[in-house]
């Protein structure tokens, strides 16, 4: 929680201001959440942390990602090893004849590979104290650097996590004879998420006492929980009344330089787990006067079937228009 030099937030905490505290909440400037959901903060003071970021960053790159960057690093360090040999010169390394390998770096790539993976290294041996004690650190190291690669890859695949892709733009379109904010959901993984609830909030500018101040606005949802996330589902805030968003127009959302945070939590059925996904819209990235194309396709079957494909399709409507009702999909 943010809090001035005398306290105030300790003693008068503003509510619904999701933690950010009062303070810090007026002084940021841009986006509070990343579109990917990532926090669009810093720390400092903590020390360069290399290796626990390192390990964050194995655990959410793509897979291609992390088995190119992990092939890459355990030729890199056999590669280091290999040149090690080859230092020490053509006499380090004995018995080379039998493998028939005419260069010198592939016969020292092909030792190092041996020793690194405690396979063998066949006819090859070291010759020498100083081959010999580079042999030692490196059947060492070798098999910790394996098993640090086993460890990362073994836990890629045992941490559930949500794959939920949100639709890149909201919508502000008719809805239940007025109008609604919208935005659209997914899940891209195989696995079913149940018990599936979403939080929308609103942070923007307001005009208080004639001071330009942030706030923060919990929205009602038409619908805040569902049981059951097998296809899709639309997400609405009914603006009515009651809405801080009643009679706001599009040059208005600009200026105060709103943004909507929305928060998602489901259990993950096949771990049995709670997973989080989060992301924000800003007053850029809400579209008026549209619609949400539909995403469900016909099956021969009669099986339920929707287009992830078709999760960012907009139908354009006459500017202006009201009163058209656009059901919340699930």
């Amino acid at each position: 929680m943010g809090s001035n030099k005398d306290g105030e937030d300790l003693k008068h905490p503003e509510p619904g201001d999701l933690g950010f505290g009062r303070v810090l909440a007026e002084q940021v400037r841009g986006r509070f959440l990343n579109k990917d959901g990532t926090p669009n903060s810093r720390k400092y003071g903590m020390g360069s942390r290399q290796f626990q970021r390192l390990q964050l960053r194995a655990l959410h790159v793509s897979w291609p990602s992390f088995v190119v960057w992990l092939f890459a690093l355990l030729l890199l360090a056999n590669g280091i090893f290999a040149l090690a040999y080859l230092g020490l010169g053509p006499a380090a390394l004995g018995g080379a004849d039998a493998l028939q390998l005419p260069d010198a770096f592939t016969r020292a790539f092909a030792f190092s590979v041996g020793v690194f993976t405690t396979v063998g290294t066949g006819s090859l041996h070291a010759v020498g104290s100083t081959a010999n004690w580079l042999v030692t650190l490196e059947s060492l190291l070798g098999p910790m650097l394996l098993l640090a690669a086993g460890g990362f890859l073994i836990a890629r695949l045992s941490r559930p996590r949500a794959n939920i892709r949100f639709t890149q733009s909201a919508v502000i379109a008719p809805y239940q004879g007025g109008r609604g904010f919208m935005f659209r959901l997914i899940n891209m993984e195989p696995s079913e998420l149940i018990d599936v609830e979403v939080r929308l909030n609103l942070a923007w500018y307001e005009e208080i006492d004639g001071r330009r101040q942030r706030k923060f606005h919990p929205l009602a949802l038409d619908r805040r929980r569902v049981e059951f996330f097998t296809l899709h589902w639309t997400v609405v805030h009914p603006i009515t009344p009651d809405s801080p968003l009643a009679g706001v127009t599009r040059e208005q959302l600009r200026e105060s330089e709103a943004e909507f945070l929305v928060f998602i939590a489901g259990l993950e059925e096949t771990f049995s787990t709670r997973v989080h996904s989060r992301t924000s819209y800003t007053a850029e990235e809400v579209r008026w006067d549209a619609k949400f194309a539909d995403m469900f396709v016909p099956s021969p079957d009669g099986i339920m079937t929707v287009d992830a494909e078709r999760l960012d399709r907009f139908e354009r409507l006459p500017e202006g228009t009201t009163g058209v009702p656009a059901a919340s999909e699930r």
